[in-house]
């Protein structure tokens, strides 16, 4: 592995692609796709899309960077293949280049507005704080990590900045969903339990609730949304059900794959309901893309 395949490893391309999902989804319940067609689609409205789009891969590959660097004692021992117990990359490069991310994060972010720079930067401090202090407590760690996809969701929201009051609530499906994700990913070097294996579908069967419950919204049609939420749901538990009379780290390494991929189905469900299926169908073609990466690049 070269040098700079050691320093786009810690960044787990596959993971990055969820992220932008996150933003795709926000920006259609936020609304703004509606003025991008009632401007004739006019391209300039979509300007904040891509401003997101580039924060997003900033925080989210800054974040994991951060991440290894924390975790380079623990890693030389559990998982000394990684890039920096390896030797292919340096803690101080590895500082640089999660540091260099975060500010790009933040930065491009303040392109829409200063309510999302604010976003930006409030992801940015969770990410770290994670990567820190968080993810070494049994009940914080998860909620800890479920924010930081909260607030990217919300981040792709501010693309209007007002749809925030009324959406804000919906941070609550990924930081539930990301929680279980965090709870079953405990279990990948030692071994998991299948009490947390349970735990962990029972927080699935709250956002599958939660999706459903945004029909109660005049603009969102559970009609379009419900194919994807199928997808989803196929994804998904299998894994676990599979992993609870046995949760040997294999078992769970795949559990954690397939949450962590069937992010963009779940993203795609709620885009669906927000813009119509076809706009679900285009955030759901980012799935592949990911699996692909996944094949080349970590990503639990």
């Amino acid at each position: 592995m070269t040098t700079f395949g050691a320093y786009l490893r810690l960044m787990r391309p596959a993971n990055i692609v969820t992220a932008v999902a996150d933003i795709l989804m926000g920006f259609a319940a936020s609304g703004a796709l509606l003025a991008f067609y009632d401007q004739a689609t006019d391209v300039t409205y979509l300007q904040p899309l891509a401003w997101l789009v580039l924060s997003t891969i900033g925080l989210y590959g800054g974040g994991v960077v951060f991440n290894d660097v924390f975790d380079a004692d623990l890693d030389r021992i559990e998982r000394p293949e990684r890039p920096i117990p390896s030797g292919k990359a340096t803690i101080a490069g590895a500082s640089v280049l999660g540091a260099i991310l975060l500010t790009i994060g933040i930065l491009a972010a303040l392109q829409v507005s200063v309510v999302s720079a604010t976003i930006a930067f409030v992801v940015a401090c969770l990410a770290l704080l994670y990567d820190w202090k968080g993810k070494h407590h049994p009940v914080i760690g998860p909620i800890n990590m479920g924010s930081c996809r909260g607030g990217n969701l919300l981040l792709g929201v501010s693309a209007i900045p007002a749809a925030l009051e009324q959406l804000w609530f919906i941070a609550f499906i990924p930081i539930i969903y990301i929680s279980a994700i965090t709870m079953i990913s405990r279990g990948e070097v030692n071994g998991g339990s299948t009490k947390a294996l349970k735990g962990a579908v029972a927080l699935y069967l709250v956002v599958f609730a939660g999706i459903a419950s945004l029909a109660l919204l005049p603009q969102f049609s559970l009609a379009y949304s419900l194919p994807f939420l199928a997808l989803f749901a196929y994804l998904v538990f299998p894994p676990l059900f599979k992993a609870m009379p046995s949760p040997e780290p294999p078992f769970i390494m795949r559990a954690v794959k397939a949450g962590i991929l069937a992010l963009i189905v779940m993203n795609a469900s709620i885009a669906a309901g927000f813009a119509g299926w076809q706009y679900g169908l285009a955030v759901l073609l980012l799935l592949p893309i990911s699996m692909f990466m996944a094949k080349r690049f970590a990503v639990t």
